[in-house]
């Protein structure tokens, strides 16, 4: 079955928590969502703030390849003509085909809410619809509360969109506003629905038990065949329908025709494509779009993978845009450092390295480290491992200062001793706070044997305290993100001092760009990631004091 899909990102999704979209931002989203094969794309409520007004106004001048742009908004006032609503003549100044209005469908909300008879609200139902068809729009009606409402009064709440339907609705979405009803509570009153209404039904769900998705699939299974969501299931309170699930689950699993092969290989860039514009940090344990989705840390599931995918995965990777990814942490095994080699282009399967480098990787985790959230701490030990030379400097001396004067004002200095190829420098710098001035300081060192360096940026730095229980002596777990413009990697480092910490994935970071880049390691250098690779105690772990 043919399922029309209903985007609601740009309108229910701009309701979520955090979520603010300029005009530009709805545009650049709704291109995407158009490119994707989305049929129906709800750009917001004209009239009812300027930038949903500006959208509206900049979509007319867009070519659209596949979607129709929708507006949204309600009926209209007890106390208004339909002609003289302000809400539906906003809604036909859109100018768009289709319009999408909401309508009362439980008794508590016509009488409480609205503050009218529930004869009035039918007839407020009823002539709005009919209004907007008869000015030649295409009407989806949403049926509000309507889970509620039918639960409250069946009777009623059917009376709603019989009041709908006969006014020339061509859709009747039954919501669950409220997010409250289970998947088989749902699944017996669509059937129901189903079976009073010769028209098309929708549904559209939200998430606050946490069932929005499987709703709206068993709402398929009861006959439903137009489906609201949002990407990444953004929206008011806890989110609406996941359209990155529903939409896989559809057609992978159900067999309902959604879009082409090739544009559901395009989901995991779309879902990283709207977090960005909505400025979202990404949920990596997503169903099919997450980073983790297909992510495998367990040595034996690793080993299983390898021989047979579908051992431990549901659907192959690439069919939603996904990949597979496989962790190394303490939990690993052989398989998992053969797996990430072999995608390093690191060959260690036919020699004693990989067993060398699961034992490391154990002894460096239960020290604090952390790979899977390191993949460059992971490489550079590998390598080093493999008698690969990985370092580009040795550390002499590092000095660090920090002061705060009268006015509360910081300053923070750094001055960093190196040796490379047999060659002493020194690099001072001042920076905003003292891991910025190390990193400024190691690259005014570094910046005559290593233009390299002018590319690569430190994006990211997050600390754990690994050893709380210890107070000011704690360990400290450090990841730094660095950036060359187009690759992002991470490095960890761990020590009782967080200085120290830095300095090795600061270090570890800079030595994996500067490998990437191309850059030739001085033969005698070693440092960072070779001594962990190569030291077993935990002193020697340590970079040297400061």
């Amino acid at each position: 079955m043919r399922i029309e899909l209903f985007d609601t990102t740009l309108r229910d999704g701009t309701q979520g928590e955090h979520v603010s979209l300029s005009a530009l931002d709805k545009i650049l989203i709704a291109k995407k969502l158009d490119e994707f094969g989305i049929d129906v794309i709800e750009g917001g409520w004209p009239g009812s703030n300027p930038k949903d007004q500006e959208f509206f106004d900049r979509a007319r001048d867009e070519e659209w390849k596949h979607a129709q742009i929708c507006a949204f908004g309600s009926t209209r006032r007890r106390s208004n003509a339909p002609e003289d609503d302000p809400n539906l003549r906003a809604l036909l100044e859109a100018a768009t085909e289709t319009v999408s209005i909401f309508g009362k469908s439980w008794t508590l909300h016509a009488e409480v809410a609205l503050g009218v008879t529930l004869e009035e609200n039918l007839e407020i139902i009823a002539s709005s619809v009919r209004y907007l068809r008869s000015e030649g729009r295409r009407v989806i009606y949403d049926a509000e509360h309507f889970f509620d409402g039918y639960k409250a009064d069946r009777a009623y709440a059917l009376a709603t969109l019989q009041a709908a339907s006969e006014s020339g609705a061509d859709v009747l979405v039954l919501c669950d506003t409220n997010g409250g009803t289970l998947p088989s509570v749902l699944r017996r009153i669509v059937a129901d629905v189903y079976d009073q209404f010769d028209c098309t039904l929708g549904i559209h769900t939200h998430n606050d038990s946490g069932c929005a998705t499987a709703n709206t699939l068993v709402a398929v299974e009861s006959g439903v065949a137009h489906v609201q969501g949002t990407i990444n299931g953004i929206g008011e309170r806890c989110g609406n329908a996941d359209l990155c699930s529903v939409i896989p689950g559809l057609q992978l699993k159900m067999g309902h025709e959604c879009v082409s092969d090739e544009k559901l290989g395009a989901l995991a860039d779309l879902a990283g494509f709207v977090n960005d514009i909505s400025n979202l940090d990404p949920v990596d344990r997503a169903p099919y779009v997450g980073r983790s989705a297909f992510a495998h840390k367990g040595g034996i599931h690793v080993s299983a993978v390898m021989k047979y995918p579908r051992a431990y995965e549901h659907l192959p990777p690439e069919t939603v845009g996904n990949r597979r990814r496989v962790l190394v942490s303490d939990l690993s095994g052989r398989s998992n450092v053969v797996y990430k080699s072999d995608e390093l282009g690191l060959d260690v399967s036919g020699t004693d390295e990989a067993a060398r480098a699961v034992a490391r990787i154990k002894e460096l985790e239960n020290l604090g480290y952390s790979f899977e959230a390191a993949e460059a701490s992971f490489e550079l030990l590998v390598r080093s491992m493999r008698g690969e030379r990985v370092s580009y400097f040795e550390r002499e001396r590092l000095r660090v200062r920090s002061e705060m004067d009268a006015g509360e004002h910081h300053h923070s200095e750094a001055t960093v001793a190196v040796r490379v190829a047999g060659h002493r420098e020194l690099g001072a710098a001042e920076g905003d706070g003292p891991v910025d001035a190390i990193s400024l300081a190691l690259r005014n060192a570094l910046s005559s044997f290593y233009p390299e360096l002018g590319r690569i940026r430190l994006t990211d730095y997050k600390v754990r305290v690994l050893t709380p229980e210890k107070g000011t002596a704690a360990s400290v777990r450090v990841l730094i993100e660095h950036h060359d413009g187009e690759r992002t990697w991470n490095t960890v480092g761990v020590s009782e001092n967080i200085i120290d910490a830095s300095w090795q994935a600061l270090s570890d970071g800079i030595c994996y760009g500067l490998l990437h880049a191309g850059a030739k390691p001085p033969a005698e250098q070693q440092d960072g990631a070779a001594r962990r690779a190569n030291t077993t105690s935990r002193t020697a772990l340590q970079a040297s004091p400061t």
